[in-house]
Formats: C-alpha cells, structure tokens, sequence
C-alpha cells in the first residue's frame, strides 16, 4: 500500500447537500481535491463515501492525515 500524499496542509471548504454523496480523496493525487478522480487506481487506498443529512459547510481533510476522516481535525498542523 502506498502512503497519501498531502493534497494541501489544510482543510478544503465545501457546502455538502442533504441527500448526496460524496467521495473523498485519501490518496492526495487527485486533481479534483478534495474529491477522488480515480488517480488512486494501483496505490491501495481507497476513497471514502460521506453521506450528507443536511445542507451546511464541511472542512474536508486535505492533508489526508486526519483521525477523523473525512472531516479535518487539525491534524495539518503538526506535519
């Protein structure tokens, strides 16, 4: 398995909906962060499905390094 790579050192800002699904990157090579775009294929990461309950701003990880993923919980700091 390969390591991630950190997408930025920082969350990423983004208005999930209610009712969708969304696909996080946590490989760090996709070119649509903080999202998959299948630049995983061969690294044995996988990307992680977020469900939303509700409208509102999340922080999505973009460091990719994150203990509660998909979310940032501030982990960026200290690498």
């Amino acid at each position: 398995m390969t390591e991630a790579l950190i997408a930025q050192r920082g969350p990423y800002a983004v208005e999930v909906h209610a009712g969708e699904g969304y696909f996080w990157c946590r490989c760090g090579r996709s070119a649509s962060q903080p999202f998959c775009d299948g630049s995983h294929k061969g690294t044995g990461l996988l990307p992680l499905k977020y469900h939303a309950e509700r409208d509102e701003l999340l922080f999505f990880c973009g460091c990719k390094h994150s203990h509660t993923p998909p979310c940032c919980d501030g982990t960026h700091a200290s690498l």
